[in-house]
């Protein structure tokens, strides 16, 4: 009798390992899909931000262009004044941008991924 009740208290200890193992694995599996899924909209919503902003940038650069060209008199003058202020730009991002871009990416998208308060 004592041995038949061990053997039913082992079987079910058994059983409720795999339960809690079970459980814990499809656990872990949804915290990695939310957290995933998570960096992948704020990645998206990033490009689609960043498309419309280079669409205007795009724009008011050319009307830009346009009225230094008709304040200048020159019709190309306008257009190398912007193309050179975009050119000088660039050149100091490129020599001076490389970590607080790091910095900031890092910080938005860990942010993002990892802040659990919004359950």
């Amino acid at each position: 009798m004592a041995f038949e009740k061990l053997s039913h208290s082992i079987h079910e200890l058994n059983s409720n390992i795999q339960a809690y193992m079970h459980s814990n694995a499809e656990y872990y599996k949804l915290k990695a899909f939310k957290q995933g899924m998570k960096g992948a909209t704020s990645l998206v919503r990033f490009l689609i931000l960043g498309f419309l902003l280079s669409t205007a940038g795009i724009l008011l650069s050319f009307a830009l262009a346009i009225v230094i060209s008709e304040a200048i008199g020159v019709p190309s003058a306008g257009y190398f004044i912007v193309g050179g202020f975009y050119l000088l730009v660039f050149i100091l991002i490129f020599i001076f941008g490389k970590e607080p871009i790091e910095k900031l990416l890092l910080r938005k998208f860990s942010n993002v991924v990892f802040n659990e308060n919004d359950d």
